[in-house]
């Protein structure tokens, strides 16, 4: 009898052997479109968390340039992994990604090497040489990548580039724009390195100094300044890199930032004496400017101000890690400066600075508390009636302390932002500050 080779075979086998197989077939080995759309997800992975790390190593400088050239470095690993993997490990390789791999290795590395100057010469031919390579890495992409999940994770990616690219070019013409034109009202200020924006109206003596809260603008006191205006000479301006005013190339704590008002209040042409105006944030730098300039200040009006650190019954504020604060300040204006701050109606630098500014409260409440005497000079404190923390009230109390002239209004049913956007609540903090003016001009006591 013949016996066929299936049959050879199988008498050949131990029964324990075909058992097994029956019971546990042997999978099939991937695909090649299969392993490539992994090695495409691995690839991607890859340049994100090398961007992560890159970003965040200590070696790189905490600064927005230094900090957006690590990313890039990152992301540009992720690029040559795909090019490597694809080539060692499938039949469709995709060299084409050594272009975007190189191409953000290059633009790295400028902005590490030469900070500024790079970011200004790239802002201009970064956008339309990232659309070309867009376009180009789209077209190759579709020629040579069969692997329909690869296809689906890189077209998206690809997409964010091209948005990118756009936005980017977008906030480039739009701050040329802006730096070609001037302001309709006011002045730019020259304080040492940067210019400030300052506007003055109304007549009258003293002349009051408004101060907004964090992240604020000359603009966001626009229901407060004309009432103030009707009866006294009213400042408002903006701190550096916010409206019309110029980034500052040095810390901007509460100090620096009296001390910037202080030269652009005398390079103004605004003398004495002050009734400083300060609202949420703005109150630490009006207490700061009140401790550092006192033959300056003749009364002061904290509209639901943020507590001095060491104000009894202040929640104290805690220092963050500065580093790991100035790199994510770094990494939110570099993302600003690819039109994502559009979304929130900010440009890069007044991004920049609020994130800054909150990196620096803690040393601002710190130099407010310098202040612990206002002897018997107007202070008026006007605190929100809801949506105040535990303790607020307490800290509230405690700036009304200062001087023994002095009044403490909790106005009901207003919150700590409606001081600036309710015009009844406007209209309460703009009375707090005329009284305080009327007891400037009459040497008495503020009438309650």
């Amino acid at each position: 009898m013949t016996i066929s080779p299936e049959q050879e075979m199988t008498a050949a086998t131990p029964a324990s052997a075909v058992a097994r197989d029956q019971a546990h077939p042997r999978r099939p080995a991937p695909s090649q479109k299969t392993r490539t759309g992994w090695i495409v997800a691995a690839s991607l992975f890859t340049g994100v968390l090398a961007a992560s790390l890159m970003a965040a190593a200590p070696f790189i400088p905490a600064t927005e340039s230094s900090v957006t050239g690590a990313v890039l470095w990152g992301l540009s690993l992720g690029w040559a992994t795909l090019a490597v993997l694809t080539v060692q490990f499938t039949e469709q390789p995709q060299k084409w990604a050594v272009a975007p791999a190189l191409f953000l290795e290059l633009t790295g590395s400028l902005l590490v090497a030469f900070g500024p100057p790079a970011r200004e010469v790239l802002a201009w031919t970064w956008p339309p040489a990232v659309l070309v390579l867009a376009v180009w890495m789209i077209v190759q992409a579709n020629r040579q990548l069969r692997s329909r999940i690869g296809r689906f994770l890189l077209y998206p990616v690809i997409a964010m580039l091209v948005v990118a690219s756009l936005g980017s070019g977008f906030e480039t013409v739009r701050k040329a724009a802006g730096a070609a034109g001037s302001p309709a009202q006011g002045q730019l200020v020259d304080v040492g390195g940067h210019r400030l924006y300052l506007e003055c109206t109304g007549s009258g003596s003293p002349t009051v100094l408004l101060e907004p809260g964090a992240g604020g603008m000359s603009s966001d006191l626009e229901l407060i300044t004309p009432a103030v205006a009707r009866d006294t000479r009213v400042c408002v301006y903006d701190r550096a890199g916010r409206g019309w005013s110029e980034p500052a190339g040095t810390v901007q704590d509460g100090a620096r930032i009296a001390a910037d008002l202080h030269t652009l209040l005398q390079r103004g042409n605004v003398p004495g004496p002050y009734v400083m105006a300060g609202h949420s944030f703005g109150g630490l730098y009006a207490l700061t400017f009140a401790a550092l300039y006192p033959g300056d200040v003749a009364g002061l009006v904290l509209v639901d101000s943020t507590a001095p650190a060491t104000t009894p019954g202040a929640a104290h504020s805690t220092r963050p890690d500065t580093d790991t604060a100035n790199r994510l300040s770094a990494l939110a204006a570099g993302a600003s400066r690819l039109g994502l701050g559009r979304v929130a109606g900010v440009t890069p630098d007044h991004l920049r600075s609020t994130v800054d500014e909150y990196v620096q409260a803690g040393s601002s409440a710190q130099q407010a508390a310098a202040l612990r005497d206002f002897a018997d000079k107007p202070l008026v404190v006007l605190t929100a009636g809801s949506g105040s923390a535990p303790g607020w009230s307490g800290s509230q109390e405690a700036l009304a302390a200062l001087s023994t002239n002095s009044l403490h209004r909790v106005i009901g049913g207003a919150t700590h932002a409606s001081f600036v956007t309710d015009p009844d609540d406007a209209h309460a903090a703009a009375q707090g500050i005329l009284d305080v003016v009327s007891a400037v001009r009459t040497a008495g006591p503020l009438i309650p």
